[in-house]
């Protein structure tokens, strides 16, 4: 569990792990030069935890490795501070990967939860081979695999400060074959929060997709048609997007409001 300035939150992640079904468990969690108030919680949550690592801020990819390095398990579960996951995630993960030695990642729907809305949307990540992710990640985030398969495939990329390590991260682990499982159950709570490593990573996307596409160019090539056929399905759906935006009736009562005034303008050009 890495943590960097999460004291509002970082109790209710370590209590959800505390609280899994699945009672042969080892908690980490990597405070990554976290602020006082934070490092104050993590000192009440020691006697909660098995290990405590702490470091200069560093980024997420290297905190997880770190935290992940000095895990004992078969299996590893990520879990980014400020979200919890329900208590049977790690039983029911855990089952699947019994039932298939194909089963590479483990994932589930996930609640998001909005600080300024009741009103909850479950998110429903597809899973699947590599394929499924040539283009978007079709897994949360914090999801469980193995540790020996995290090793063979390099771990994430701690170059990769701004967001979607875990995209990236993926694709190398299903490269070479396996599948990503999704639970079809909401088991995360996902808070959508700004200024948080997601929300930066949507502000440099463009740079982010560039960094990703090129590092898996290969793989691209290799799936050449699957790759195209969702690029494009993506260009479309997000241009549709935008139509529907410039229908909505916020946007005419703007234009009929900037009207006159562009109209005033050009006569004083």
């Amino acid at each position: 569990m890495p943590c960097y300035n999460d004291a509002e939150f970082i109790e209710q992640a370590v209590d959800s792990a505390i609280n899994q079904t699945h009672s042969n468990k080892e908690i980490i969690v990597v405070d990554d030069g976290s602020n006082q108030d934070t490092k104050l919680v993590l000192e009440n949550l020691e006697h909660k935890i098995d290990k405590l690592i702490t470091q200069d801020n560093s980024g997420q990819s290297n905190a997880r490795n770190n935290g992940i390095k000095q895990a004992k398990g078969k299996y590893i579960l990520v879990l980014d501070s400020d979200d919890y996951f329900e208590n049977s995630f790690c039983d029911k993960a855990i089952n699947l990967f019994n039932q298939s030695s194909k089963v590479k990642l483990v994932t589930c729907y996930a609640n998001l939860v909005f600080k300024k809305s009741t009103n909850n949307f479950v998110y429903k990540p597809k899973g699947g081979t590599v394929k499924s992710f040539l283009t978007s990640n079709s897994a949360l985030g914090s999801a469980m695999f193995k540790k020996e398969d995290w090793s063979n495939c390099g771990a994430y990329d701690e170059t990769m400060r701004n967001g979607l390590e875990d995209w990236e991260f993926y694709i190398r682990l299903l490269k070479e074959g396996g599948k990503a499982e999704v639970i079809e159950e909401p088991l995360y709570n996902y808070r959508k929060r700004e200024n948080t490593t997601t929300s930066r990573a949507n502000q440099a996307k463009y740079h982010l997709f560039n960094y990703i596409f090129t590092k898996h160019k290969d793989l691209n090539i290799r799936h050449y048609d699957d790759f195209m056929s969702q690029l494009l399905s993506k260009i479309e759906k997000e241009e549709h997007e935008k139509f529907k935006n410039r229908e909505r009736i916020e946007f005419k009562i703007g234009e009929s409001i900037l009207k006159p005034l562009r109209w005033i303008k050009a006569i004083f050009r």
